[in-house]
Order: structure tokens, then sequence, then C-alpha cells
């Protein structure tokens, strides 16, 4: 499935690994990252609504989709350079960025690692991987096994996982959702089909949020870095269900930060898209709005 009206760019951003990217419309950058277990496709209604202010950018991670699925180069600080440089290359130095689940963590280490390329930020149903770390304990954990199955050594999650892939993502699929409409049949399918043929990629990813990622965001809590951007998070009040304050957390990370529950599922660019793409344009006005309210104080 393609997007209306957008165009296929393969771009080589690092070390020989390409990635695929639909990109239409027009006026300033912002770049739309998925998260698992999807693809761009996921952003089909957001970036349609974007497209008519907007260029909008929608890549394949590195190891998803139809961009490259390398053994290694999953840590998020390269995934992040990865869309950087990707940006780049398409004309755009500097872009907003909005990334969901994965594609979110993503967004979090570009925020940090890239606060000259990144002038806006926003996170969808994710805490940071520290915070996410921390927040899973006890029964009410074992909402997030699959973290905890991915982060084992190599060989034995890749080789469960594949044994029954289409039961393993499927189940993300449908037990994430609240309005299964919102992923139709087709849209499902694919999903399953890019998931079930990136099994390698995809665990390599979530074992380095439980290693290498760890060690960045350690270190970048011991400095006091934090996102220097206008930063928008909009996620499921997950902390009533496993005893933390979401908000709180990403204040920590995110001076400038609005903040916001949402009453559907998982899947919030599909489920909700009007109300993503209503807090995207929000978000971009940030910046311009805290200008004018200087000025007239």
């Amino acid at each position: 499935m393609t997007f209306s009206g957008f165009t296929t760019h393969d771009i080589e951003v690092a070390d020989g690994v390409r990635l695929s990217a639909a990109v239409g419309g027009a006026g300033s950058p912002i770049v739309l990252l998925h998260g698992f277990p999807q693809t761009r496709l996921m952003w089909r209604h957001v970036a349609a609504e974007l497209a008519a202010e907007h260029t909008v950018i929608c890549p394949d991670l590195r190891g998803y989709g139809a961009s490259d699925k390398p053994r290694t180069g999953y840590a998020k600080r390269t995934m992040a350079a990865d869309i950087v440089a990707l940006a780049k290359q398409l004309g755009h130095p500097r872009f907003a960025l909005a990334g969901h689940d994965r594609g979110a963590i993503v967004a979090f280490r570009a925020g940090l690692d890239h606060p000259a390329a990144v002038t806006h930020l926003a996170c969808l149903d994710v805490l940071p991987t520290l915070d996410m770390w921390d927040a899973l304990h006890g029964t009410a954990g074992a909402v997030g096994f699959h973290l905890s199955l991915m982060a084992q050594p190599e060989g034995l999650p890749e080789a469960m996982i594949a044994a029954s892939a289409d039961a393993f993502f499927g189940h993300f699929l449908d037990a994430w959702t609240l309005r299964p409409e919102a992923l139709p049949a087709e849209v499902r399918a694919e999903y399953l089909a890019a998931s079930r043929a990136a099994v390698p990629s995809i665990v390599a990813d979530y074992r380095a949020s439980a290693t290498v990622d760890v060690e960045h965001d350690r270190a970048d809590l011991a400095a006091g870095r934090t996102l220097a951007m206008p930063v928008t998070v909009l996620q499921q009040d997950w902390g009533a269900r496993l005893g933390y304050d979401a908000a709180a957390l990403w204040r920590a990370w995110a001076p400038d930060l609005q903040h916001r529950t949402v009453s559907c599922g998982h899947f919030i660019a599909e489920e909700e898209p009007a109300l993503v793409a209503a807090e995207l344009r929000a978000l971009l006005r940030r910046d311009a709005d805290q200008r004018v309210g200087s000025a007239a104080g």
C-alpha cells in the first residue's frame, strides 16, 4: 500500500544502510516515525492531513518495512542519526519530528543528540527507555513481556518469534487497539507481512533498548541533559495501572512539555488521526506563540 500523492525515496543514510521514505506535501518539514509492529503506513491519515501545510517525510526505520535490515546498528543513537541524515539529504537540515512507540524512542534520542536539527518533538504512547524499565514492576508489568523476551541474548527470541510470527505480532495489533476498525484487514495483513520478514532486526532493535540505549540514557541523565525544543506527549494512562506519573517522568526530560492522555488505544495515529494532526499543528505553533507572548509582555 502507498500514500496517495506521496513519492517514495530510497536514500543511503550511513554505512551502506538505505532507508525508504514516503515524502509529500509542501512547507516546513516534519518527519513521522512509526512504531511496532508497524511500518510508515501507520501515518497514512495524519500524513495526508499535514501535507496541506507541511513537507511530510515518513520513513521506515532501519530494520523495518522497506528499509534495509542490517544485522547491527540498532542503538537508538544510530537510528536517530539515520533520520537526521535522511532529512538533510532531502534538503531539510532542521525539521520537526514525531514518533510513535519505537519511533518515539528514536525521536527522543534524536532530540537529545541533535538539538540543532530537531525544532519540535512529539512522542506518542511511550516512556523514555530508563523510565519504561523502571515502570515495569510486579505482575502488572507483564503487559511488557515482549520487552523482556527480546532483551535475551541473540538466538532464542528470534527462533521463538519466527516459529509463530503472525500469532506473536498479531497479538499486539489486537490487544493494543480499542477500535479494531482503525486497523482494517488489508492494513493488518501488511503489518504482519512486514514484521514476519524482519524478525531478526526487530529483535535487535528491542535488544538495544535493554543494553546500549540504557547506557546512553543514563549518561545523559547524569549529565543533566534535557530536550531543548518544545515537546508534546500523547499517551494512554498506563500510569494509573502501573503506579507512575507519566507527565512527571516526561517533564524531567522535557522542560517545555505539553502532556495529554488519550482515551483510545495504543495506535493513536490510526484510532484518532484528527486529534494527532491537531496536536502536531499546535506543537508546531508553540515557538511562534511563545515569541508573540514575550513581545506582548
